[in-house]
């Protein structure tokens, strides 16, 4: 279970996890559980079948069986909604899903790593997160700091993004200046890594050398 504010690199210290791992040769699948309704997040999670509800014009597999063998991602797990929590709870104690619209489970091999921004220990308290769930995804918890608690970690991010976007564009840019760096360490960064990584491809595509 990953913690921290929006923008802290949540997924990028997950998919160093599945890179360090011995699941590396395999899948690393991410979903964000705030991003679509609940039915469509349910069929995105575990497949549907044919016919399972209106448009469902062919089989469709779920992250989990994208993912087996491997990692899946699940970003914004305190935005789960409760139904779809126990359904979550089921298949971490059974490692088995049912598709939408089957009875047949499937045996599944993943690992999830799960991120929020949110207090989870509050959400149980007030009855919107399962407490169950919460136990269970909790074995091993990490809190990332905000990028103004880690400034350390800045020329390492700059010198990632800007190796990223100067291939991506097709630019020559190779350093960034020591002035340049003072100011990009010292910046508060309010949208933490998010807000730094688009500052360096904003910087790569406007540099005239």
């Amino acid at each position: 279970l990953i913690l921290g504010e929006s923008g802290t690199g949540k997924e990028l210290f997950a998919q160093a996890i599945h890179r360090l791992a011995r699941r590396r040769q395999a899948s690393f699948v991410a979903i964000n559980c705030a991003a679509m309704s609940e039915t469509l997040l349910e069929s995105e999670l575990f497949g549907h079948e044919k016919g399972a509800f209106t448009g469902a014009v062919r089989s469709h597999r779920g992250k989990f069986e994208y993912a087996d063998g491997g990692t899946l991602f699940l970003d914004e797990i305190g935005d789960m909604p409760l139904t779809l929590q126990a359904k979550l709870l089921r298949v971490l104690e059974t490692r088995e899903i049912v598709k939408v619209g089957s009875n047949t489970p499937v045996k599944v091999d993943v690992r999830i790593v799960a991120a929020t921004n949110k207090d989870l220990e509050l959400a149980v308290r007030e009855g919107r997160f399962r407490e169950d769930l919460y136990f269970r995804i909790k074995v091993i918890t990490i809190k990332l700091p905000p990028l103004r608690e880690r400034r350390e970690d800045v020329p390492l991010l700059v010198e990632r993004f800007l190796r990223e976007f100067a291939d991506l564009h097709g630019r020559t840019v190779t350093a960034v200046s020591a002035a340049a760096m003072q100011r990009l360490t010292t910046f508060p960064w309010p949208g933490n890594v998010r807000q730094l990584r688009n500052a360096m491809e904003t910087a790569v595509l406007v540099t005239p050398g």
